[in-house]
């Protein structure tokens, strides 16, 4: 079969099975698998695909129709223009939490410290670090696994983040300019309802945010003051329908000038908030 012939057939196949992106997911398997680009698809499809390829192209389209996630195939995710490397021991990065990061760009400076807090695969961090060389930046995650996924993105993006692992604030030493963080958000009984992909490929720890969602916002709305330099500011990626309670979560400990940003479906995402020590009282 020709390249042409075996990608419609591994396209039809994900259409059938009701996968949302199919035409794209089709490509990034096959782009995964033999290397070649739309110029060289368009130059060379008619000629045969080598059975060694079309067998590994059908073999992980019979993976993706199954609802594993094609980032779990190829093992790479792309965030900021930046390939991250994904496994199941991390949540893939969306491109909405690119927002975060993009908030907290319009005002970090050289010379400040950021911590992020659940870094997963350190795309946050390490993003923050690529784009500003001049701030430090430490990560921390519970999950040694993730930590390595984080360790390793940093260095293939030569990027100085100093990772460690502790459950939230548990190992926290120091005072940080920043800090930020895309906590588990999801109330444990939506985990349930959502999509196949995520339910059972993405790690739970990553995803459940306890009974109400709000679980870690409450930690880090009350432990975050002590770790923050004054006048220091905390960014919070939310769930859609969190902004409110996060909101009064965060006055209650003192924040000002808290500050909600959409995404780009029009969905509260980020929510952002400064910290001086005599606003607590």
């Amino acid at each position: 079969m020709t390249y042409q012939e075996v990608y419609r057939s591994v396209l039809e196949e994900l259409k059938k099975q009701n996968i949302a992106d199919a035409s794209s997911d089709a490509w990034i398997l096959l782009e995964h698998i033999t290397g070649m680009d739309r110029t060289r698809y368009y130059a060379d499809g008619e000629k045969e695909m080598p059975a060694e390829e079309a067998g590994r192209f059908l073999e992980l389209a019979k993976k993706r129709a199954s609802r594993v996630p094609v980032q779990h195939l190829t093992g790479v995710q792309n965030f900021m223009g930046l390939e991250f490397a994904v496994n199941e021991a991390v949540l893939v990065p969306r491109q909405e939490t690119e927002i975060l990061v993009e908030e907290v760009l319009r005002t970090v400076k050289p010379g400040m410290r950021v911590l992020d807090l659940c870094t997963g695969s350190g795309c946050i961090a390490v993003s923050l670090k690529v784009r500003c060389p001049d701030i430090t930046v430490t990560a921390s995650d519970i999950s040694e696994e993730a930590l390595r996924i984080a360790g390793k993105n940093a260095r293939a993006l030569g990027a100085d983040v100093a990772f460690f692992q502790s459950d939230m604030f548990g190992q926290m030493e120091g005072k940080f300019d920043v800090i930020v963080s895309n906590p588990p958000y999801i109330p444990t009984r939506v985990i349930e309802e959502l999509d196949e992909e995520v339910r059972l490929h993405d790690p739970v720890s990553a995803l459940d945010g306890g009974e109400d969602g709000l679980y870690f916002y409450r930690i880090l709305s009350k432990e975050a003051p002590r770790y923050l330099a004054d006048g220091g500011r905390i960014y919070l990626e939310i769930g859609h329908d969190q902004g409110s309670a996060v909101h009064v979560l965060l006055a209650r400990e003192g924040f000002r000038e808290i500050r909600i940003q959409k995404d780009l479906a029009g969905l509260d995402r980020v929510i952002s908030g400064v910290y001086n020590r005599h606003n607590k009282n």
